[in-house]
């Protein structure tokens, strides 16, 4: 029976944009999108609980939180689910990662969310894919979002954390900056850090190098 993999979406929730990375996983595992829905402005207490509405119940699995999806990968990891054997973080933060940008929060609900240029976020190769998943986005999910961003903290339960943790780090991230990391193996030091020459959307760029390390790590981790 092939292990179970979770996928916990980014911030535009749809899921489309794993599709590189379950390609370049190659069948090797039951991978499983969980997707968030488009107008759901709700913050992470809420987004959690439809991820776990979601997680196998009767097999062992891995969880992959990417980016948005870290803190709620994080919550679920620390309330120790039976059959969970592990936990990928990929370009994600345990709490917020630009903290000067809190004081910008009264602001989001004026930001024309959608004007920011792809060309900033991604390559030219992702972004008709990128554009195609935000345009099943509400502006006010997206909004809402932002803020829960701005104002997530799961350090506490990070530390409770007591399955093998892996975190993919694109080096030439522009949305979660270094420390993000450092801060998640401050608390952690167990934590494997794999780091990759690409940008934010790195299972999106580097989908092959990634799916060779969270095979290895699945493979390294999986309950027998």
């Amino acid at each position: 029976m092939k292990p179970v993999l979770v996928l916990l979406p980014g911030m535009d929730g749809t899921g489309e944009l794993f599709t590189p990375f379950i390609q370049a996983l190659g069948g090797q595992f039951d991978v499983r999108v969980v997707k968030y829905p488009g107008d759901h402005g709700g913050g992470y207490d809420e987004l959690e609980a439809l991820a776990r509405a979601a997680l196998p119940q009767d097999r062992p699995y891995f969880l992959l939180g990417e980016s948005f999806s870290g803190p709620i990968a994080v919550s679920i990891a620390a309330s120790a689910p039976q059959h969970l054997s592990g936990l990928v973080l990929c370009c994600t933060f345990a709490h917020n990662p630009r903290p000067r940008l809190a004081a910008l929060k009264a602001l989001i609900g004026v930001m024309p969310v959608k004007a920011l240029p792809a060309a900033w976020l991604v390559s030219e190769q992702l972004r008709a894919p990128f554009n195609a998943a935000l345009s099943k986005v509400t502006s006010n999910a997206l909004r809402a979002r932002m803020r829960a961003v701005l104002a997530v903290d799961v350090r506490s339960r990070l530390a409770a954390c007591n399955v093998p943790i892996l975190y993919l780090q694109a080096k030439r991230d522009l949305l979660v900056p270094p420390g993000a990391a450092n801060a998640i193996t401050s608390i952690k030091p167990a934590v494997k850090l794999a780091a990759f020459d690409a940008p934010h959307f790195l299972l999106q760029t580097v989908p092959r190098e990634a799916a060779r390390e969270v095979g290895d790590f699945v493979r390294l981790n999986a309950r027998r």
